[in-house]
């Protein structure tokens, strides 16, 4: 079988991490409300996990949201790891955990999963380093991300160059997230999306907020740089068209949230077809043939 293609270039990806976390971390807000969403999801089972993973570790993000919700206890030792290599356990191969078969009951991954090279891979990977009824929860930035700075710059560069480049990354759009997750082995798989808008002052800030947050492009093929007139055509478009009664813009997140269980013997599953006990007829009380 081929290899993935490498759309991402993850040495960069870890000088990006790198730089963000030197920062003063005000534009962590989106990191924060999914962490304070996953915990509450991880909050709403009632069982404790022996030993759990955090592959998006680099500010401990996911587990002071647990803390904070009352479930600090809920995991009894963690395992940290991230891309920045700072006082964590790397990722091996860049992108692929490099854990065990069979060693986490837990295994989350906050806001980073959107950068894999290869998503089937690193979900089959986690699956396997489950122990049976273990649990992954994971989050990504999904297709309908930044679609207003996707759509200024390219429509700024065709103007001014003739032709345009890829400057913000492909989220995944409107992928099958529980098909992935049921194809990498895991049990009750299940796909939230919920997409959220943050204002801003105009697109440059939120250009320096995506640096700060370290998600800026890091395309593995190089593209040319941008120049000062493309970037002030797409300040402009970007506010012709969007800006609202205030001047301010609105810029579109939209968070893909991902959870499954290592199979297990005595969890839950769907009935055989033909083993009901009862006819639909019956259980809506009218006659058959005449629903």
């Amino acid at each position: 079988m081929s290899a993935p293609p490498q759309l991402f270039d993850w040495t960069l990806r870890r000088g990006r991490l790198e730089r963000a976390m030197r920062g003063n971390h005000t534009a962590d807000f989106l990191r924060r409300r999914v962490a304070e969403d996953m915990a509450s999801t991880l909050m709403g089972i009632v069982r404790d996990f022996p030993e759990g993973v955090d592959l998006s570790a680099r500010d401990r993000m996911f587990e002071r949201a647990l803390a904070e919700a009352g479930g600090a206890a809920r995991v009894c030792k963690w395992r940290r790891m991230d891309q920045t290599g700072e006082g964590l356990d790397s990722l091996q191969d860049n992108e692929v955990p490099a854990l065990a078969e069979g060693s986490a009951d837990l295994v989350v991954s906050l806001l980073s999963l959107h950068w894999t090279n290869d998503l089937p891979g690193v979900l089959s990977q986690i699956r396997r380093s489950l122990r049976p009824d273990g649990l992954f929860i994971g989050s990504l930035f999904g297709g309908a991300s930044l679609n207003e700075l996707r759509w200024a710059l390219g429509r700024a560069e065709t103007e001014l160059t003739g032709g345009q480049a890829t400057r913000v990354s492909p989220f995944a759009d409107a992928f099958d997230g529980a098909g992935l997750l049921q194809r990498a082995g895991f049990a009750l798989p299940v796909s939230d999306i919920d997409r959220l808008t943050v204002t801003y002052a105009d697109p440059l800030a939120l250009i320096r907020d995506l640096r700060a947050m370290g998600e800026t492009a890091l395309f593995a093929e190089r593209q040319r740089p941008l120049t000062r007139a493309v970037v002030a055509r797409m300040a402009g478009l970007y506010a012709e068209r969007y800006a609202d009664q205030d001047g301010r813009i609105p810029a579109t997140f939209e968070i893909v949230t991902l959870s499954g269980w290592a199979p297990h013997p005595n969890q839950q599953k769907p009935l055989r077809p033909g083993s009901a006990k009862m006819r639909l007829s019956d259980a809506l009380g009218v006659e058959e043939g005449k629903l």
